[in-house]
Order: structure tokens, then C-alpha cells, then sequence
């Protein structure tokens, strides 16, 4: 089984954590952590920044703090994530356990929280889906995957202290104008069809049920799974509020690219080994597993490769900035293309709704 990958060697100290108070503070705040520690920057993720931190007894934890810079401080808040996992922690869906939170900006420069560390596999290119699992294990992860997302969306937000968690209603439309205002404040140039899916979209939405937990950026690499396939812990909750159901079920079908189906819009190949749902049983699976209606999923579908093109945007703004490090200036021009190509798929999507 292949452990999560790292960005650092152990006996460097990576940008992001301030390795003398940290340090202190795991100490007196976690228990049954001993110094001293080592920090590597895991790798994956354009967002939040994530490391591993292992103690002098190798007991192993994960601290997840914001970017560096440039962030936009709603999508980044530690307090509210870590509210989250401790609240999902005795409920049907799996979470790495929430040991601590730090809302003293002196320890580190940002809060940051501390989670236990989850053995498992991180499953992002198809490369690791081919070599780490079976296609019969493939077939099992696409299974747990989605009902794993049913279990997220049967959670009562009230009954585990989650209910004030966002509004209850109208959630397409604070997503739209969510989003739309990020796009606006991080945008690196005018991109029109945005701003027509946008116009669309509010006209277009479908009536809404009651409000669930939403993920927000549901997709297989955002889970651990275990050698047998099955999800182990849902990661990166920073998106997560209440509201539509659909709308994760929607971005998952963006991310999701099964073996027989057309590319997507960015041409996510990890999903395409034999064993893996195409997206249609992946829906027909959902439906099942949820009991909920599906019939507008295309809606769903063309608005989440509408947000997906504002939080790519967003991203490709930080890395011009510089607060992710340096990379390859070829990175550059593929997460603006991608924002522009999402663009394209959501106004086709949306051009053949009636």
C-alpha cells in the first residue's frame, strides 16, 4: 500500500511551518506528542497547504494550514474545518480524527489545526490506479466512493451540531454569487462566457429540497481509500456549508472520467482503467444509494464546470503570484486554459437544457 507522497525531505523544514513553536505547541496541545518533529509538505492540493508531521515515538499527525499568501480568506478558514471533522467524527462518514486547532497567529502565522494521520492510498493519476489496485478493487472504490457521498448527504446538520453551518436555503444562488465575486476578485483577465453561464444559470435553477451537508469539492484524490477500495477518510473540507445535494454529485461527474466515457473538459484521466463506473452508473449508483432525484443533473453538471473554471481561476492567480513556490511556467498556461475550456463546457451544457 502506498502512503501519501511528500514534496520535502525529513530534515528539511518546509515553507509554511515556524519549526520552534509549532513544535512547542504540539507538545502542550496534542497528546502523547514528543519532540522533536519532522514536517514534510504533502503533496497535492493548490488551496490549503497540508503536512505530515512525525514525532520522535513515529507516531504520525497531519497539520493543515492556509496558503502562504494571496488567499481569499473565506475559502481558507482553519476554525470551520476543523469544526466540521470533529462534528462528523461519530457519524457514518469517515474523517481523520481532529486533535487540535491554533487560533494564535503568533505559534505560526495563520492558525492551523492537527488531525491524526489515516494510512491509505491517494489515489490522483491513473498511473497509481493502475499499479496500486485490482480492477476489482477499482470497481469497489467507484462503489464506496459514491456511497460514501450518499452517507455525507444524509447527515442531519442539527443533530451533530452542524445546523448553523450555512443558510438552509437558496444555495445554487450564494454559490453563484459566491463565486462569481471570487472570479471577480481574482480574475487575470475578462473571460465572457462566465459571465453568460453565470446569467444563465440564475435563470435556470431548480427547485431545491431541504439542505444537507454539501462537500464542496467531492472527488475520488480528496479521499483515502484502503487495499480493498473502500473510502477510509474524505479529505479537504474547506468548501463544505449546507445546501444542495446535487451540486456535489454534479462536480463529481466533471472530475469523473470513466473508461468508456467522453473526456472532460480538462481531461481527467485517472478514472479511465478498466474496473472504474463511467458516470452514468456512477448517477444510476447515486440515485440509488440516495433515493433522490436525478432528472436535472445536467444543470448540476454545467454549474460545476462553471465553478470549477472561478476556483481553477483562483488558483492560476496564486501561482502568478507566487504563493504556492515555484513551478514550471508551462503550469501557468495549462491552469488557464483549463479555466477557459470549463468555461466552454459549461455554456454547451447549458445550451442544451430546455
Amino acid at each position: 500500500m502506498t502512503s501519501l507522497a511528500v514534496m520535502n525531505s525529513p530534515q528539511s523544514v518546509p515553507a509554511g511551518i515556524r519549526e520552534d513553536r509549532v513544535s512547542a505547541w504540539l507538545t502542550a496541545n496534542i497528546t502523547g506528542a514528543t519532540a522533536p518533529f519532522s514536517f514534510e509538505l504533502i503533496a497535492g492540493g493548490h488551496s490549503n497547504l497540508t503536512f505530515k508531521v512525525t514525532d520522535a515515538s513515529g507516531n504520525r499527525y497531519v497539520l493543515r494550514r492556509p496558503p502562504l499568501s494571496h488567499a481569499l480568506a473565506s475559502a481558507h478558514d482553519m476554525g470551520r474545518e476543523h469544526r466540521i471533522i470533529s462534528a462528523l467524527h461519530d457519524s457514518q462518514v469517515p474523517v481523520a480524527p481532529a486533535l487540535g486547532l491554533c487560533t494564535d497567529i503568533e505559534v505560526n502565522d495563520a492558525p492551523f489545526y492537527v488531525m491524526l494521520f489515516v494510512d491509505g492510498l491517494i489515489v490522483r493519476d491513473n498511473e497509481t490506479a493502475r499499479r496500486d489496485l485490482t480492477e476489482a478493487t477499482r470497481l469497489h472504490a467507484s462503489n464506496s466512493l459514491i456511497d460514501t457521498m450518499a452517507k455525507i448527504h444524509q447527515v442531519v446538520p442539527s443533530e451533530v451540531g452542524l445546523g448553523e453551518l450555512g443558510r438552509h436555503e437558496g444555495y445554487i444562488e450564494r454559490q453563484l454569487k459566491r463565486w462569481y465575486g471570487q472570479w471577480n476578485a481574482s480574475k487575470t483577465r475578462e473571460l465572457p462566457a462566465i459571465d453568460r453561464v453565470h446569467e444563465e444559470l440564475l435563470k435556470r435553477i431548480p427547485e431545491q429540497g431541504p439542505a444537507t451537508i454539501v462537500h464542496g469539492d467531492y472527488r475520488l484524490d480528496n479521499c483515502m481509500i484502503d487495499s480493498a477500495g473502500n473510502i477510509v477518510a474524505v479529505l479537504d473540507w474547506e468548501l463544505c456549508t449546507l445546501g444542495d445535494p446535487m451540486a456535489d454529485l454534479g462536480l463529481l461527474m466533471v472530475y469523473w472520467t470513466g473508461p468508456d466515457d467522453d473526456a472532460g473538459a480538462n481531461n481527467f484521466a485517472t478514472t479511465t482503467a478498466p474496473g472504474f463506473l463511467n458516470r452514468q452508473q456512477l448517477a444510476e449508483r447515486y440515485a440509488q444509494a440516495s433515493g433522490r432525484d436525478i432528472s436535472h443533473l445536467d444543470f448540476y453538471v454545467s454549474f460545476a464546470y462553471w465553478k470549477l473554471a472561478c476556483i481553477i481561476e483562483g488558483v492560476y492567480a496564486r501561482y502568478i503570484s507566487g504563493a504556492m513556490g515555484e513551478h514550471d511556467p508551462q503550469a501557468f498556461l495549462a491552469f488557464k486554459t483549463q479555466v477557459e475550456t470549463a468555461a466552454e463546457k459549461a455554456e454547451q451544457l447549458l445550451s442544451r437544457l430546455h
